[in-house]
C-alpha cells in the first residue's frame, strides 16, 4: 500500500516569533524563517509545520484569530508567505499550518457583528444564552461562560474569554471555514494541523 508523504516526513516546527528576525524589531517573522531555509534543508527536514501566523491580538500566541486569511503583520505580509512557499517547496520541502477551528478572536470580524444583535447575518457563529447553561470550566481557568454588555447574552470560551467558541452546528460556520481552507490551499499550503479538532462538536445535554 502507499504511504502518504506525511506518515513519514520529517517535521520541523516553526513559532515565528522567536525563530528569526530579519528586521532588528526583536521579533522573528516570515523573512527570517526564509532565510535559514538552506539551514532547514540541509538538517534534513522535509516539512516546515507553522504554528498560526495569521493576523491576530496574540492573547493566545496565535490561536485568537482575528482575520483567517491574512498574515500577523508583525510577521510580514502574505506576500512574504507566498516567496516563502515557492522558496521552501523549491528545496522539496512541504509546509503545513495550523488551522484553530474551534475558536476565533473576539476581534474577529464574525464576533463583531454576532455581538451586535440577535438577529444579524453572524448571530449564531457564536454560542449565545441568557445565562450560563451548564458549569463548564475554561481550560485556561474560570468559567467558560462570558457576559457581553454589548449583546446582553453570555457566549461560550473554552480558553481565554478572548476566545469565543464557533458554533459549529451553523452550517455557516462550516461554509466559511471550508473556504478558508480552499484559500490557503490555492496559495500552496500542503497541509494543516487541525487545532483542538476533538472539541468543535459541543454537548450541552
Amino acid at each position: 500500500m502507499e504511504k502518504k508523504w506525511w506518515k513519514e516526513a520529517v517535521v520541523y516546527e516553526i513559532y515565528t516569533k522567536s525563530f528569526c528576525d530579519s528586521d532588528g524589531d526583536g521579533l522573528g517573522d516570515l523573512k527570517g524563517v526564509m532565510s535559514k531555509l538552506p539551514i532547514l534543508k540541509e538538517l534534513g527536514i522535509d516539512c516546515i509545520w507553522f504554528t498560526p501566523i495569521y493576523k491576530s491580538p496574540q492573547v493566545d500566541n496565535g490561536y485568537d484569530v482575528a482575520d483567517y486569511q491574512d498574515i500577523e503583520p508583525d510577521y510580514g505580509t502574505l506576500e512574504d508567505f507566498k516567496k516563502l512557499l515557492d522558496a521552501a517547496h523549491s528545496m522539496g520541502i512541504k509546509v503545513i499550518m495550523d488551522m484553530v477551528l474551534n475558536h476565533s478572536s473576539d476581534e474577529c470580524m464574525w464576533f463583531q457583528e454576532s455581538r451586535k444583535s440577535k438577529d444579524n447575518p453572524y448571530s449564531d457563529y457564536y454560542y449565545w444564552f441568557d445565562k450560563p447553561i451548564n458549569d463548564w470550566q475554561s481550560k485556561f481557568l474560570g468559567t467558560a461562560w462570558e457576559f457581553d454588555e454589548q449583546r446582553g447574552q453570555y457566549y461560550l470560551h473554552s480558553y481565554a474569554p478572548e476566545q469565543p467558541d464557533l458554533n459549529w452546528d451553523n452550517p455557516k460556520v462550516v461554509k466559511e471555514m471550508q473556504d478558508i481552507i480552499d484559500f490557503w490551499v490555492d496559495l500552496g499550503v500542503d497541509g494543516f494541523r487541525c487545532d483542538v479538532i476533538d472539541q468543535i462538536s459541543k454537548d450541552f445535554e
